[in-house]
């Protein structure tokens, strides 16, 4: 027997559809209270100083925490060819917007405090809280639209074409549904930053974070309510018809799809799915209630309880289908007709199960050095900061 053949096809391709959740989820648990503080710096902190606490609570850390957007990315990429092609022409000018933003951040970081001018770090400042806004923003309208189904369809030699114009493969990404869903996400990621806030400041700043991540908190409940809702009475779901063949070639055009019925009914199918929801609610209330008491190590731990639900939630509810189609619904990209083949799947398991707990490890070690909260002596005082 062929090394790779002792795993099925299938079961590979569920792997690597959890796998990419996973690392999904771990960008939103890192760099999301990164992005969190970014988007919360104008409003928590009002002199020079605070904005340098809350700048240095992440200065050591943003760029290990971009590490799982390279490795999304990358997963995408080499595991789900198609969806990478479709994705990447379609968002064009949105994942320009978000690179960018990006881009702004890093420079924020090191630029700042280059100069004393308060002119200066104020421009540098508002720069931080676009890096951080844009992409919690964006982030979540993309998610939206990949409920609502995308514009694209497949010739017979699998070439993807995007329905719309230049400027509508941004403006047309801007749905209600899909706002809907970036501002759950930027609530949702302003409750996490200002969790860490909570945790690595103190005095007025830890102050004004927990405030503001109340605020965000609620938000973030109501929207999560409002959207599933919506997605219940007012947002047309995808199925699959027909045989399904769950280790056939990977070609979505075997595959037989309509639209009809309700994303929802993917919890009747599969009961146990709805312990996402349910994090994602009683995340947020316990991270809400943790804000309000002045806890800090729990309360971080509920907000990322949070997350991980609601961007479970998301998944488990569209699954098997990865990014639908509304011009042709057989052209949409499943689970199961638009992975890399049977071999790559398998060496990309094997590195994954080789580099992934180092990558773990090291992550692990960083926090446990870098542990403690960050005064204004340390940012005032002799020695590197931001």
């Amino acid at each position: 027997m062929i090394l790779h053949e002792l795993i099925d096809f299938e079961i590979l391709r569920v792997i690597w559809w959890a796998l990419l959740g996973v690392l999904l989820i771990g960008f939103a648990l890192t760099d999301g209270f990164d992005m969190g503080v970014g988007a919360l710096l104008p409003f928590v902190a009002r002199t020079d100083t605070e904005r340098r606490v809350a700048i240095n609570t992440v200065g050591p850390v943003w760029e290990g925490n971009q590490v799982w957007f390279i490795l999304g990315g990358g997963a995408i990429f080499a595991a789900w060819p198609p969806l990478y092609a479709v994705s990447f022409s379609g968002f064009y000018l949105a994942m320009f917007a978000v690179l960018a933003a990006l881009i702004l951040r890093p420079v924020a970081f090191k630029y700042r405090s280059k100069r004393a001018d308060a002119r200066w770090r104020r421009g540098w400042d508002w720069a931080l809280f676009v890096g951080g806004a844009v992409p919690a923003l964006l982030f979540g309208v993309a998610v939206g639209n990949v409920l609502l189904g995308v514009p694209f369809y497949l010739t017979e030699d699998l070439f993807s074409v995007y329905d719309g114009s230049f400027y509508g493969k941004f403006l047309g990404l801007l749905r209600p549904f899909a706002l809907l869903a970036g501002v759950v996400s930027l609530a949702m990621l302003l409750m996490h930053g200002a969790a860490w806030l909570s945790l690595k400041a103190e005095g007025a700043v830890a102050a004004r974070a927990r405030r503001y991540g109340t605020v965000a908190g609620l938000v973030a409940l109501a929207g999560y309510a409002a959207a599933g809702v919506w997605l219940a009475f007012g947002v047309e779901g995808y199925r699959m018809v027909g045989e399904v063949v769950r280790d056939g070639p990977s070609n979505p055009l075997f595959s037989e799809v309509e639209r009809g019925g309700s994303w929802l009914a993917a919890y009747a199918e599969r009961p146990w799915i709805v312990v996402a929801p349910v994090m994602g609610f009683l995340g947020i209330l316990l991270a809400v209630a943790g804000l309000r008491a002045g806890r800090e190590v729990s309360t971080l731990l509920w907000s990322k309880m949070a997350i991980t639900g609601i961007i479970a939630s998301v998944g488990l509810t569209m699954f098997p289908f990865i990014l639908p189609s509304t011009v042709n619904p057989s052209s949409s990209l499943t689970v199961w007709d638009s992975s890399s083949s049977h071999l790559t799947l398998f060496v990309m398991l094997v590195a994954t199960a080789i580099f992934m707990p180092l990558i773990l490890a090291y992550t692990a070690w960083v926090y446990k050095v870098l542990w403690g909260k960050v005064t204004e002596e340390d940012v005032t005082g002799p020695g590197h900061s931001y």
